[in-house]
């Protein structure tokens, strides 16, 4: 299983098996990455743009699918367009594949533990401790060896296990029931604050 740079393991045997998309992947094929930051790698740029900035990772004869990836510039903005999203993409069709190329990115934004299954709840103005916390399957790296940052959401509970007892992020698992207590006294409290009345709503002052 492979283990984070302090020797955790982070719940897996192949962080690219659990992986999506690139970040960076337009909604056209396009490289994202070579189009906003050509500085960082001109080399990597310079091959990009010499393909009309076609991620090499991506199948060229794919149609382009909108993903809901979370916020960005889209493809469509990078390259003159207007529509926005991401491409769902089809990988392994294309010259490279993911593990190969030294700008792939994939964070997941889905709000829900990949393992059990619990959906973030959040409560407003407040800074109790979220129900989910990103877990890195890969992280990026430097130098010589080409790392990826590749994460997923698990939820606090199954997190610790990942960590602490060697559990798998593919388990099929429930939800532990600390986690079902804690995220129904979240949604108990969020019924309490919408139905709150203030005192003038509670009292008729105008018939006193």
């Amino acid at each position: 299983m492979k283990e984070t740079p302090s020797g955790t393991p982070v719940g897996v045997d192949d962080p690219y098996d659990h992986a999506g998309v690139c970040d960076h992947l337009t909604d056209e094929g396009k490289c994202r990455y070579a189009f906003e930051n050509p500085e960082q790698d001109p080399e990597f740029a310079r091959e990009r743009r010499r393909d009309d900035l076609r991620c090499p990772v991506a199948d060229p004869d794919s149609e382009a699918s909108c993903a809901s990836k979370a916020s960005g510039v889209s493809g469509s903005e990078a390259t003159g367009g207007s529509e926005e999203g991401y491409s769902d993409g089809v990988s392994g069709s294309g010259d490279w594949d993911w593990e190969s190329c030294p700008h792939f990115r994939c964070r997941n934004r889905d709000r829900e533990c990949v393992r059990c299954g619990l959906e973030e709840r959040r409560m407003a103005h407040s800074e109790e401790r979220p129900l989910l916390e990103e877990h890195h399957l890969s992280y990026a790296g430097g130098g010589e060896t080409i790392g990826h940052e590749i994460t997923v959401y698990l939820c606090r509970w199954c997190h610790a296990k990942v960590h602490k007892s060697w559990a798998r992020i593919d388990d099929d698992v429930n939800p532990d029931p600390e986690a079902i207590a804690e995220k129904e006294g979240r949604r108990s409290r969020e019924q309490s604050e919408a139905s709150f009345e203030s005192a003038a709503d509670r009292f008729d002052l105008d018939d006193e």
